[in-house]
């Protein structure tokens, strides 16, 4: 029988939505490189992300980022164990260009293919920067399209807890910031004017689903969001915008952490995680950590750089697949409602 060759070098690329990354991950921890290409600023014209023109993006960037990848990890094709690839949820169009691409690498380099989740990628996020961390836990995934409470039992096994009914908590972000005047992308915009107000000011409401506590609903919020300002113009009120972000964050990350923390504490798990961009947002990281600790819970969280798209998460997420010996055939296709644990 053939010995295990020692490393395990992992070529990932992500391209579900305005983000073009390639990265390379040896041994599911360590990234030797992590490259992005980010749309961002061509999008910010529009409000949001359009679907064709961030496809047409991926296609012009793709090949130099994972050129890129590869000479910053100081490795070439052939040293490569397997390529990992976004294949769903995201933006259909967008997807299909990562995933052509990662299945003609492979069948020109005679590599493996693995189709990856993007959701389970960033949770696998947390994996990188903490080496110590490992199943079970509880992951509070929030990004611009998803909200979900996922219990980790093991590499690749999932349950989810508890999900959106609605609007995503990132979703809501951008509505409110484009309701308030900051434009696209609203997340960090609106953490960084929120600094600057009272989130005191206003009571925005904190939704509570009754027969599913874990789940969540945004939507009501961002609804008293724009009544309270339509109000103010009615009335003729000037609007605090610093105070508007700083209530309307208060509210979801109120929202999240007590769903989070509350699920820990009733299934008895002593680790939890966040992942996805609204990981990023400074408010809920220092409200999460304050919350565990108080509970006698670990908490971890990603850089802000593997909350936003990135491949490494990807290319963890791959590994671990990998190892436990999936592949994928060249029938792999973008999946843009993929669920968690489907393949």
């Amino acid at each position: 029988m053939e010995e295990q060759k020692k490393d395990v070098l992992i070529l990932a690329i992500e391209t579900s939505c305005d983000e073009t990354a390639a990265a390379v991950v040896k041994n599911g921890r360590e990234v030797l490189s992590n490259t992005i290409y980010t749309q961002i600023k061509l999008h910010t014209m529009f409000g949001g992300v359009v679907p064709e023109i961030a496809s047409r993006k991926h296609i012009e960037k793709i090949n130099i980022v994972i050129e890129t990848a590869l000479k910053e990890a100081d490795v070439t094709l052939e040293d490569i164990d397997a390529i990992a690839v976004t294949y769903g949820p995201g933006l259909v169009g967008a997807l299909l260009v990562g995933v052509a691409e990662a299945k003609a690498l492979a069948y020109a380099a005679k590599k493996p293919l693995v189709g990856v989740h993007h959701i389970e990628g960033h949770i696998s996020a947390n994996y990188i920067e903490h080496k110590e961390l490992e199943p079970p836990f509880l992951c509070m995934v929030a990004s611009g399209g998803h909200s979900h409470l996922v219990l980790v039992k093991g590499y690749g096994e999932y349950e989810i807890i508890g999900r959106t009914r609605d609007d995503a908590a990132g979703e809501a972000f951008d509505k409110v910031a484009r309701a308030i005047g900051l434009g696209y992308p609203g997340g960090p915009k609106i953490d960084k004017l929120a600094k600057e107000g009272n989130k005191k000011a206003i009571a925005f409401p904190r939704a509570k689903i009754t027969d599913a506590p874990d789940d969540f609903s945004f939507s009501g919020l961002k609804s008293a969001v724009l009544n309270y300002l339509n109000q103010c113009q009615m009335k003729g009120e000037e609007v605090n915008r610093a105070d508007v972000a700083a209530s309307f964050q208060q509210s979801v990350t109120d929202v999240l952490t007590e769903h989070t923390v509350g699920a820990a504490k009733r299934l008895g798990i002593n680790k939890v995680a966040i992942a996805g961009g609204v990981a990023s947002n400074s408010s809920l990281r220092a409200q999460m950590e304050e919350a565990c600790r108080k509970n006698g819970i670990e908490f971890y969280h990603p850089s802000p750089i593997f909350c936003t798209d990135n491949a490494a998460m990807i290319g963890v997420a791959g590994y671990y697949e990998y190892i436990k010996g999936i592949r994928d055939g060249w029938d792999l296709n973008a999946k843009p409602n993929l669920k968690i644990g489907e393949r």
